[in-house]
């Protein structure tokens, strides 16, 4: 068989059931022979996009792939792959490549030389004996240690070769789980029994190890209050009378009121990176981490307690330990710690009530939130925010109570990555509500993909909150908004969504919105992708940013 049809059979061997892509690529129809469906987004960054919001759904146990043309197609993706390796998402990224003989021809752009900063491994192909092996190597790189995005570039003569393998001796990699060394575990948990005030910090590591159900089962032995990082958010229940929510840019009042008071921070399954959009630790906490690569430890604080190891193994060996000293029971009954939590979390709602219930109009994107976070089954909903103002308002807000029924993004941030993102969750978990809230910015980003949910029959809702600017940008530049409005933007998103085939509705006051949501959310659950414009206001308050 041909290159391009043995790489698609070693994909359906390892468990790859759909494939991004845009606009041609050798791969596609490979794949689509063996019943791999191809889903043809409108820009190589939102094909990217999407496949990483379906790993991300998925924990990685199925990783997103995605394939473009060689060229301007490689060049055009390059943002999505620098997008899933800042948020350290499993994607495998299958860029067709120049033929090899012009490989070495300037300006001529080769994948796998220019990607090697945003790639976790990337190579080309300049055999085809060699594909199996190195896409064994690739799915290994998937599936251990640190996720990101791994590549390998196919130039197109070599993707016609015939190739002398049979696609059954293809063996698939397993995940990697290792467990951290119990001497290890014995000194971080002898700190953590011994700490007065501690925090736990959950990174999405506790996604990729599926190890929810172990961090709360070790919250609640020891009765310590949970932060999530932004990309960990909904690995902890944030309906949970431990729980402090995430630490972004912004963030609730009761992240910080812990973090102060702190003696001991634990980190699990985070990379504890500085970033302007992640919660700093404040400076003189002793600190302890677990992670499973060695490049995240101690990265940029200095820890006093480190393991390398998988999320899961690391907490069921951390409560085998606890309950070694403590009993089965630990400390349940001490309630000093929630009632704590609870006054922190009362006294900071309270403060933005006004905000979020507001019957002002335009309308306050606040009362937006609001409305989503009260009126969303959130068991069978999964949320995400695009970039700027967005983010930052939602994440405070919406209480996210079950794995993945928010996907935090942040680290880079590229706008309207929440479409695809939750494009990918819709073909990850069909039965569930996906929704993206967005901007308009964003919506100028990657709008115009809003006609791939609708082809490729992924029902998902949009919520713009337009008001018509760049939010925060006078601050910026305020010479040139004043002096050239360079921070206005405009356009009848609404009427965008509906001539490119989906349902859509503009809300410009209170009273229509929980309505026009309802709406929605009814076309979405028929099987229609809607967009919801709600006319807002610029809003420029924020919780600590």
């Amino acid at each position: 068989m041909q290159a391009n049809e043995l790489i698609a059979r070693i994909l359906q061997k390892e468990g790859v059931e759909v494939l991004t892509c845009f606009p041609h690529s050798e791969i596609i129809d490979g794949a689509a022979a063996v019943g791999i469906r191809p889903v043809m987004a409108r820009t190589e960054r939102v094909a990217l996009n999407i496949a990483d919001g379906y790993a991300r759904v998925n924990d990685g146990r199925k990783v997103g792939v995605t394939t473009v043309q060689y060229g301007p197609g490689a060049e055009a993706a390059f943002g999505g792959v620098a997008q899933c390796y800042g948020d350290a998402s499993p994607v495998l990224y299958l860029p067709t490549g120049y033929p090899t003989g012009q490989l070495d021809v300037a300006p001529n752009f080769v994948a796998a030389r220019n990607m090697r900063e945003v790639t976790k491994w990337g190579e080309t192909v300049v055999d085809p004996a060699r594909i199996p092996q190195m896409l064994q190597h690739a799915f290994a790189e998937l599936r251990g240690g640190r996720p990101g995005p791994v590549m390998m570039e196919t130039p197109i003569d070599i993707l016609n070769v015939e190739c002398d393998f049979d696609p059954e001796d293809y063996r698939p990699t397993r995940r990697s789980s290792p467990h951290p060394d119990p001497k290890d575990i014995e000194e971080a948990v002898d700190a953590l029994l011994g700490a007065k005030r501690p925090v736990l910090v959950a990174g999405q590591g506790i996604f990729y190890a599926e190890a929810w159900d172990e961090l709360r089962e070790l919250a609640e032995l020891l009765q310590i209050p949970v932060m999530t990082t932004l990309n960990g958010k909904s690995a902890f229940p944030e309906d949970h009378p431990l729980a402090l929510g995430a630490g972004g840019l912004t963030r609730p009042a009761t992240v910080d009121h812990f973090l102060a008071a702190a003696d001991f921070v634990f980190g699990i399954g985070t990379s504890f990176t500085r970033s302007d959009y992640i919660t700093p630790i404040p400076a003189g906490k002793t600190m302890a981490q677990i992670t499973n690569c060695t490049d995240d430890l101690a990265k940029d604080y200095a820890i006093s307690f480190g393991a390398l190891g998988d999320a899961k193994a690391a907490l069921r060996a951390m409560i085998s330990a606890v309950t070694e000293r403590l009993g089965e029971g630990g400390r349940h009954g001490e309630e000093e710690t929630a009632k704590e939590v609870r006054s922190v979390k009362q006294d900071f709602l309270e403060s933005w009530m006004p905000l979020l219930t507001s019957d002002e109009e335009p309308i306050n994107p606040y009362r937006v939130v609001w409305e989503l976070n009260t009126g969303l089954d959130k068991s069978r909903s999964i949320v995400t925010h695009d970039a700027g103002s967005p983010r930052d308002q939602m994440v405070p807000f919406y209480e996210a109570t079950h794995p993945h029924g928010y996907i935090g993004w942040g680290k880079t941030t590229h706008l309207g990555l929440g479409l695809g993102l939750a494009m990918g969750a819709k073909l990850a978990r069909p039965d569930c509500l996906c929704v993206n809230v967005m901007g308009d910015a964003a919506f100028g980003m990657t709008g115009m993909d809003f006609e791939t949910a609708v082809r490729s029959d992924l029902p998902i809702l949009s919520v713009v909150l337009k008001n018509s600017v760049m939010g925060g940008y006078t601050g910026y530049l305020p010479i040139a908004s004043e002096k050239y409005r360079i921070h206005e933007l405009g356009g009848d998103y609404a009427g965008v969504a509906r001539a490119l085939g989906g349902y859509s509705e503009q809300v410009e006051t209170c009273a229509d919105l929980k309505p026009a949501l309802t709406r929605c959310i009814a076309e979405v659950e028929a099987g229609r992708p809607a967009l919801l414009q709600v006319i807002t206001k610029e809003e420029k308050r924020f919780a600590k940013r």
